[in-house]
């Protein structure tokens, strides 16, 4: 997919910059010409020599290399590139380049560049939580720059959290829709994702064990295709993605709302984990222990969030998917749901405590539709994402 495209691979200097020796074979095996520059921290963790090796390609380190900037090199590398890509994309490279600074090679090109700019964000989760950083990320997005990560997970450091470098495989395919202009692009797409919370009383509330790993995975996923994905997310231990219109919310109403608000769209992805039932006289005070004994609460059912944009009779998306978490019978009661709800596809799963599916970071999916039912085998939910992507962009690319 990448045959001819010449990638201009810039490596910011964190532990993540192993990574890129990864990145730049994935990159060749899919075609494309990759030149590698390297910031002085850099290679204090991968070498000229390997990143040479691997690239195939002279690595450029030096502003001031006096033969190359006798020819102006830095503006030559930074418009002869189909894509410049940064990975690892530090705090401090992201900051040069939303204030725009140009004070080594890799800032310079990032400035003198008007070519379309991939960024793979990889730091410590304080770091990327820093309101500073995240300024700059807003910055970054308005000038146009695209984003890839970051994922969440454990850090070089010892922490847990959003700040992991993208896999490279995922680099490569946020690539492949930045090139290729995505089979998605022009397409919006709504994602839910996350559980709800829903109130007893101001400090208590009913919730499940969703994680929202898998919605963010696949936005991820319909992003790196080329999608405007809109992304409603209930209280989620993952960090929403970066790159896409985030609405947060707590309540399924106030999910319901929100999916209103944004429609119509192209393909509506119900993935989060909604709550059936509220407390229907939630109390404005924390409930106390009385000697009469337990609170007598009453339950009210939500709203069916996924069934209403599925039966709309005007403005219902072209495809409409929806997720069945299941712990028995899983496919007769998935196949069941969708002929209830009037969804184009299901996805379901088996998330019994054993499989460790329910805020883990593997899922087993079967996907049902009219054409029957598909079983893919057990994978990380990121690979999950992309299957999903791809049937999604086949249908509606």
């Amino acid at each position: 997919m990448l045959s001819g495209k010449r990638v201009l691979l810039i490596i910011g200097g964190g532990i993540a910059a192993f990574k890129s020796l990864d990145l730049i074979r994935r990159l060749r095996e899919s075609g494309a010409e990759v030149t590698p520059v390297l910031t002085k921290a850099a290679a204090e963790f991968v070498t000229p020599l390997s990143v040479a090796a691997l690239s195939g390609s002279k690595v450029y380190t030096d502003l001031f290399d006096l033969t190359d900037e006798a020819e102006m090199g830095h503006i030559q590398l930074s418009r002869s590139a189909d894509l410049v890509v940064v990975a690892p994309a530090t705090a401090d490279l992201m900051a040069k380049m939303a204030q725009g600074l140009a004070n080594d090679l890799a800032s310079t090109l990032l400035l003198a560049t008007d070519t379309p700019v991939l960024v793979a964000p990889a730091m410590n989760v304080r770091m990327w939580d820093h309101p500073a950083t995240q300024r700059n990320v807003t910055t970054l997005k308005g000038d146009g720059v695209s984003f890839v990560g970051p994922n969440e997970g454990d850090m070089a450091c010892g922490e847990f959290g959003p700040g992991r470098m993208s896999e490279p495989l995922e680099i490569v395919a946020a690539v492949e829709g930045a090139l290729a202009g995505g089979p998605l692009q022009g397409k919006r797409i709504l994602i839910t994702s996350g559980p709800t919370h829903e109130p007893i009383d101001p400090v208590r509330y009913i919730a499940n064990r969703s994680s929202g790993a898998q919605g963010t995975a696949l936005a991820n996923a319909l992003l790196a295709l080329g999608a405007d994905v809109i992304f409603v997310t209930g209280p989620a231990d993952v960090a929403p993605p970066v790159g896409v219109e985030v609405i947060a919310i707590q309540t399924a109403q106030e999910m319901l709302e929100a999916v209103q608000s944004v429609l119509p769209v192209d393909a509506a992805v119900f993935a989060a984990a909604v709550a059936d039932w509220r407390v229907a006289d939630a109390s404005d005070r924390k409930l106390k222990k009385t000697k009469d004994g337990l609170p007598d609460l009453s339950f009210a059912e939500n709203p069916d969030i996924l069934a209403h944009v599925a039966q709309l009779s005007k403005g219902r998306p072209p495809l409409v998917v929806g997720f069945a978490a299941e712990t028995n019978d899983v496919e007769a009661n998935a196949i069941a749901k969708r002929l209830r709800k009037g969804c184009d596809w299901i996805v379901a799963n088996d998330v019994s405590p054993e499989t460790g599916i329910m805020g883990g970071s593997e899922n087993d999916v079967s996907i049902i539709s009219d054409a029957g039912v598909e079983d893919l085998p057990r994978m990380s939910k990121d690979k999950v994402a992309q299957e999903l992507a791809q049937r999604i962009a086949g249908t509606i690319g």
